[in-house]
């Protein structure tokens, strides 16, 4: 592994000013583009669909929904591990709103094609959605100050899932607003933001020589490419990916399920719990994160990006052995395991893979790394949905969770140790070797 965090002798550095401004645009432009991005993917979830005209299958109806659209989203991210990291830049703004316009017409659609069929629009409705990350981390990458803009991006993570449920369920419980209907009015609500928010983020400037030197090129990756940098990371690559699928499949049950959560803590009749828990976690994890753009070696960046994805992990244990054992209430254990799940998640979101990528000696783009993790994530979301409801369905959905919580974290301690020790032995044993060229652009 190649350590390339030195600034070039030649290049100077811009003003901590303009840093200052690039952040506090390109960081926000990207956080509201993502968040009304939710607003089309995760409404439907703040409804419990408990009794709907026309299905009458042993599967329940809302895992049904939350199936077909972790399939959509999980093929999405298989599609742009190929796609995302050979997109070029100047075609990203347009894509990115077409898709989401796209996934709105699937939640219409939702609402007019009656039970059974119209599970079908939200495998539809997520295949679209899946690409948007990748698009948006694509202007934030390989830059000096890429950890503070990748927590402003991270942050609507956080925020925005119980954000827009807490949307949702106003409209449900105040507006009385049909659940059917409920997603694609969210949805319509979002648009003129969402295409506002993308149109700031495309007016973000390239990396300067300075980002290059400190963080190398980010260019598309061609099959070639690809295969370099998976051989380089080998083992120590597979075991953050796998820790991935850990966390993805834990985030996305917790988050799909949360009213039902909720409820079983009593707090059913209280929607703002969505939001107002949610605040002090995005506080706790990106007010930490950010920290790390002031690390300039890349590889000990990426060692404590290691060492916070198994601090989250011991957190979320710890936290569970105290609310079985009545040291806190129902509400604190929610926040406290969030803590945790969000500090090994948002790591692997932009900040982990981006200094793994300025560490290594392929040329790439943290997009793919990303998108190879997050196809492997959904896949492992879909099956810890199908062996709830398969495998357990007698087991409630609290006691569930907290039997979810104990794999969860052991798996990101010692998956972590294992990629940490690779790594480090990898870039001892390793000779510096030349870099790949760079494809045309």
């Amino acid at each position: 592994m190649a350590d390339n965090h030195h600034a070039h002798p030649g290049s100077a550095a811009p003003q901590v000013p303009h840093r200052f401004a690039l952040v506090l645009f390109a960081g926000l432009a990207a956080f509201f583009t993502y968040f009304c991005m939710y607003a089309f993917r995760k409404p439907f979830t703040a409804a419990t669909f408990e009794q709907v005209a026309g299905w009458d299958f042993a599967l329940d109806y809302k895992t049904a929904l939350i199936i077909a659209q972790v399939l959509g989203y999980a093929l999405s991210k298989v599609i742009g591990i190929k796609v995302i990291s050979e997109m070029r830049a100047t075609d990203r703004a347009r894509i990115l709103i077409a898709l989401v316009l796209a996934s709105h017409l699937a939640l219409v659609g939702f609402a007019l094609i009656p039970a059974p069929y119209n599970v079908a629009m939200l495998f539809l409705n997520g295949l679209p959605l899946g690409m948007v990350w990748g698009l948006v981390f694509s202007y934030l990458e390989g830059r000096r100050v890429t950890e503070a803009l990748g927590a402003i991006l991270c942050a609507s993570l956080i925020v925005s899932s119980g954000a827009v449920k807490a949307v949702a369920a106003y409209l449900l419980i105040e507006w009385q607003v049909p659940e059917l209907w409920m997603p694609a009015l969210v949805g319509l609500i979002f648009v003129p933001g969402l295409i506002l928010s993308t149109l700031a983020l495309a007016r973000t400037p390239q990396p300067d020589s300075a980002d290059r030197d400190a963080r190398k090129q980010r260019v598309p990756m061609d099959a070639a490419m690809r295969s370099a940098f998976l051989h380089e990371t080998g083992l120590g690559l597979a075991a953050l990916v796998l820790t991935y699928v850990f966390l993805t499949s834990f985030r996305d049950f917790t988050d799909n399920f949360a009213a039902e959560l909720w409820q079983a803590l009593g707090y059913g009749e209280a929607p703002q719990i969505f939001l107002t828990s949610s605040l002090p976690v995005a506080l706790v994890v990106l007010g930490s994160l950010a920290l790390l753009m002031y690390l300039r070696d890349n590889y000990r960046a990426l060692l404590l990006n290691q060492v916070l994805v198994g601090l989250g992990g011991a957190t979320c244990v710890i936290a569970s052995l105290a609310f079985e054992g009545g040291a806190i209430g129902g509400a604190l254990w929610m926040i406290a395991v969030n803590v945790g799940l969000y500090i090994g998640y948002v790591p692997f979101n932009c900040l982990l893979f981006e200094r793994l990528v300025a560490c290594t000696r392929s040329l790439g783009n943290a997009g793919f790394v990303i998108y190879l993790a997050d196809s492997a994530g959904y896949l492992g979301s879909i099956g810890v949905m199908l062996y709830k409801t398969f495998g357990q369905p007698n087991l409630d959905w609290l006691d569930f969770t907290l039997q979810f919580t104990y794999a969860v974290g052991f798996a990101c301690v010692l998956l972590m140790l294992l990629s940490t020790l690779y790594f480090r032995r990898l870039r001892r044993t390793t000779p510096a070797q030349p870099q790949l060229a760079a494809p045309a652009l």
